[in-house]
C-alpha cells in the first residue's frame, strides 16, 4: 500500500439510492501536502491508503468525509465505466423520446428480424 503521488489517476463511484446507475468520477493528483492529496477536480483525498472491508480494495477517503473512498484507475473500471456510461445514455434517450407510430413500427420490425420477439 503506497502514498499517492502527483500523476496517479484515480476514480470514485457514487449511486443515488439502490435502483439508480453506478456514476463513475475520475480525477488525477495535483498537488500534496504532508497528509493530503488534492485532485484536479478540488477534491482532497487523505494520503493513506485504507484496505476495504467489503472488498479488499485499497482506497484513499475524503479529507471530510472518512466513509467516501477513491480508488486507483484500471483498465477494468475504465471497461466499466464506458459499458455504464453506455447504458445511462441509452436509458435516458429512450427517457427523453416520444415515438411516433412510424418509430415504433420500425423498432418493432427490427426487434422482429432479429428474433427477439
Amino acid at each position: 500500500m503506497e502514498d499517492l503521488k502527483v500523476g496517479d489517476k484515480l476514480y470514485n463511484v457514487s449511486q443515488n439510492g439502490f435502483g439508480d446507475f453506478y456514476r463513475y468520477s475520475f480525477s488525477e493528483v495535483v498537488r500534496l501536502t504532508k497528509t493530503l492529496a488534492v485532485l484536479e477536480n478540488g477534491v482532497r483525498l487523505r494520503n493513506k491508503p485504507v484496505k476495504s472491508l467489503i472488498n479488499d480494495e485499497i482506497g484513499y477517503s475524503l479529507a471530510t468525509n472518512r466513509w467516501v473512498y477513491w480508488h486507483i484507475v484500471s483498465d477494468e473500471i475504465l471497461r466499466r465505466a464506458e459499458k455504464e456510461n453506455e447504458v445511462i445514455a441509452i436509458h435516458d434517450w429512450f427517457r427523453d423520446r416520444s415515438f411516433n407510430f412510424l418509430e415504433k413500427t420500425m423498432i418493432y420490425n427490427l426487434f422482429k428480424e432479429k428474433g427477439i420477439l
